[in-house]
């Protein structure tokens, strides 16, 4: 599983380990966003990414707590993007203005606009001011003694290492 703060690169890295290993990449926005960005039930949620996860093999991406147990229980690995915050608030910046530039299509067929992005609560960029600090602080406790401390921890704190790992597993397969 790759987890790390919002706009870190979870879901481009996660589609070149999977590709890497020719296993299942999961990317969990995809799984619970649907159209309006209208959220699954969490019900529906959790039974789609538990039978996902039931495979032997794959690659997730994403942070949502509503499923960590299910994934944790099955995960043999995981990767952690520790960035830094200016590291990801530019690519939270720089992605957030390309796709409202091409009106790129999201999960759903979700689209971010530019008043979403820049004039509301709801925006991604305040999503990752006000969640960076603790996600980093709630991957350190889960992976040094929590319900993580079981899965093998690889942690990336430079996005040239994310390539480096890419580098290692194309070796080992």
């Amino acid at each position: 599983m790759v987890v790390g703060t919002s706009c870190s690169g979870k879901t481009t890295l996660s589609r070149r380990m999977a590709e890497a290993l020719d296993i299942p990449c999961v990317e969990l926005d995809v799984v619970f966003w649907g159209p309006d960005w209208s959220e699954r039930p969490t019900d529906e949620f959790r039974e789609a990414v538990r039978r996902r996860a039931a495979t032997d093999q794959w690659v997730v991406d994403g942070n949502y707590s509503k499923v960590r147990d299910i994934l944790l229980s099955r995960a043999t690995d995981a990767v952690w993007l520790n960035y830094s915050f200016p590291v990801v608030f530019w690519r939270a910046l720089s992605r957030t203005c390309r796709r409202i530039i091409s009106r790129e299509e999201l999960f759903g067929g979700n689209r971010e606009t530019f008043w979403k992005s820049f004039f509301t609560r709801d925006s991604i960029l305040w999503w990752v001011v006000r969640t960076h600090r603790y996600r980093k602080r709630l991957y350190r406790e889960l992976f040094s003694g929590g319900t993580g401390a079981r899965v093998r921890l690889t942690e990336l704190r430079r996005p040239h290492e994310a390539d480096d790992l890419i580098a290692r597993i194309r070796g080992a397969v």
